[in-house]
């Protein structure tokens, strides 16, 4: 027998991976509606068309509850996570706190290698804004912010914004095929950019807090 099928941290590994995987290709399909919000997850036929067991799906689901996208319900099973407009009144005015302070944080500690490559970020949004393409805009939008989280350097202040932005891509992604949304995005970015490029922490911080009460505002309808 090879000695290497004895090796228990080798055969650790895959189980891990496989659910970590498992969970990625459930959080896209969530994300572009092919689950749609409030759908039941039919785990049977996930896991025969992934070629898996249901233990790493079920690990899967589990990964998906902590960020609230999905609902583990006792003996009715798992459902895609529905947002309320109860739920963006709760989650909104911290994500504008939140975001507000790390753009603060970002403005005050920025290199100019930062800067540079945050306009590069920045391009690549007004890139996709032009071509219409909503996916690639929100793909850059969400690149543009989690440099900006880098930048201030606060990992808890990070993971916490984090956590409240992969409730809301259930419906924020949406928000931009609204009449006139993409275009109200593009000029609060180029507001924040120059404020960071500033190094203004105050205006940062206002900008990017109207950047999140806008997007508020056009979900609310």
């Amino acid at each position: 027998m090879n000695s290497e099928t004895l090796n228990p941290a080798a055969d650790a590994i895959a189980p891990r991976a496989l659910y970590i995987e498992v969970a990625d290709r459930l959080r896209r399909l969530i994300q572009s509606h092919a689950l749609a919000p409030g759908a039941w997850i039919d785990e049977q036929a996930l896991a025969q068309q992934y070629g898996i067991s249901r233990t790493p799906l079920r690990e899967a689901l589990k990964v998906l509850a902590t960020e609230g996208m999905v609902v583990l319900k006792p003996r009715r099973g798992c459902y895609v996570a529905q947002i309320s407009g109860g739920d963006l009144e709760e989650i909104y005015p911290i994500m504008s706190l939140l975001e507000g302070e790390c753009a603060a944080m970002a403005a005050r500690r920025a290199s100019d290698a930062d800067l540079a490559e945050l306009a590069g970020l920045h391009a690549a949004l007004e890139d996709s804004a032009t071509a219409r393409d909503i996916d690639r805009f929100f793909d850059a939008n969400q690149r543009f912010h989690l440099f900006i989280h880098h930048i201030a350097g606060n990992r808890r202040m990070a993971q916490m914004i984090e956590d409240l932005r992969a409730v809301l891509k259930l419906q924020r992604h949406d928000s931009l095929y609204l009449e006139g949304r993409l275009v109200a995005s593009l000029e609060e970015h180029r507001t924040l950019l120059a404020a960071l490029q500033a190094r203004d922490g105050e205006a940062a911080r206002r900008a990017m807090q109207e950047h999140i009460e806008s997007s508020h505002r056009a979900l609310s309808g």
